[in-house]
């Protein structure tokens, strides 16, 4: 396993190997961005840089010379030793930095996340067609990247359908959550170095009801309920009232689909491992910690990358849902 970090500068692109003394590449499922941090000593005399870094310019994280990260450098720090840190996001970081008040009609969530990317100069790859057409949204003082996931999320409520954003090689992706080809396996006595775990149900919903309807008309309202977890837990409802006009058989379809994700026991289970490049937030993975009792597949929330000299590790917070 070789890592590389490349600086693109103004004319050419330079290698920081040399000088790099470790580097932090991590992401979140509820941010827009990844996130690279490297830590390097710009100086061979103790007295002069030897590179000038420069906000608004390009990083790159390779491994075995394939691209696990582009980004922009967007903050940096040296001390009189000459020893730096630099911080770079993804180009998705431009979802969260622009704002404003927006109504969409009669669009898809996958056609505003489009026209949104195009009217705010965001370079877009593959866009996947997230199927449902959206009768209103209204966006006042949101960033982009609030209104895109409030847009997906309600197309999920309806069609059950899961997408996640992502960056690829400097363009914005909407990739629909499929069925993983491969799942890794993270064991004890393996590459599994250490565990904890806990679980919740402070969350969780044993019944639903969506109100809304024609407001012409009288109003209507839909009810999923759970019996046996009411009978295990209680009785806890969630109310919600969509802004958009819904005939009877949506609020039922919102309601058994709001049932579906609010009815479960939320667990956290937090560890740490030998580093796998492929494993990054939204990801599957099969866990075996017999104290914990971390057993079978999760999704992982957040993670964390840390490659220093030739060691690659991870901490990973894993999560039974992919919310």
């Amino acid at each position: 396993m070789s890592w590389s970090i490349v600086y693109e500068g103004k004319e050419d692109s330079v290698y920081l190997d040399d000088i790099v003394k470790s580097v932090r590449w991590s992401g979140d499922i509820s941010q827009p961005s990844r996130k690279l941090s490297v830590n390097l000593a710009n100086t061979s005399n103790g007295r002069d840089r030897l590179i000038e870094i420069e906000k608004g310019r390009g990083m790159m994280l390779l491994l075995d010379k394939k691209e696990l990260f582009r980004g922009v450098i967007f903050a940096d720090s040296i001390d009189s030793d000459g020893q730096m840190s630099i911080t770079a996001y993804d180009e998705n970081i431009y979802l969260s930095k622009n704002k404003d008040t927006r109504i969409f009609r009669n669009m898809t969530a996958s056609a505003i996340i489009k026209k949104l990317c195009g009217e705010f100069s965001i370079p877009a790859g593959d866009i996947e067609d997230t199927g449902y057409v959206l009768p209103k949204q209204i966006f006042r003082d949101k960033t982009l990247y609030d209104m895109m996931t409030t847009a997906l999320n309600e197309s999920a409520k309806q069609n059950g359908l899961r997408f996640y954003l992502a960056s690829r090689q400097g363009k914005l992706m909407l990739l629909a959550r499929k069925k993983q080809e491969k799942i890794w396996m993270l064991e004890n006595g393996t590459n599994l170095l250490s565990a904890s775990y806990s679980q919740s149900i402070e969350q969780m919903r044993t019944q639903i009801k969506v109100m809304g309807g024609d407001p012409k008309k009288k109003a209507q309202s839909a009810t999923a309920k759970d019996a046996e977890l009411i009978r295990r837990f209680g009785l806890m409802q969630h109310l919600e009232k969509p802004e958009q006009e819904m005939t009877k058989s949506q609020l039922e379809q919102r309601a058994k689909q709001l049932l579906k994700d609010m009815g479960t026991i939320e667990d956290e289970a937090k560890i740490d491992c030998i580093g796998i490049a492929e494993v990054t937030a939204g990801v599957v993975v099969a866990v075996q910690e017999g104290m914990t009792g971390i057993e079978g597949a999760y999704y992982v929330a957040t993670d964390e990358h840390t490659f220093e000299g030739g060691v690659h590790k991870m901490s990973l917070t894993l999560s039974a849902s992919d919310d």
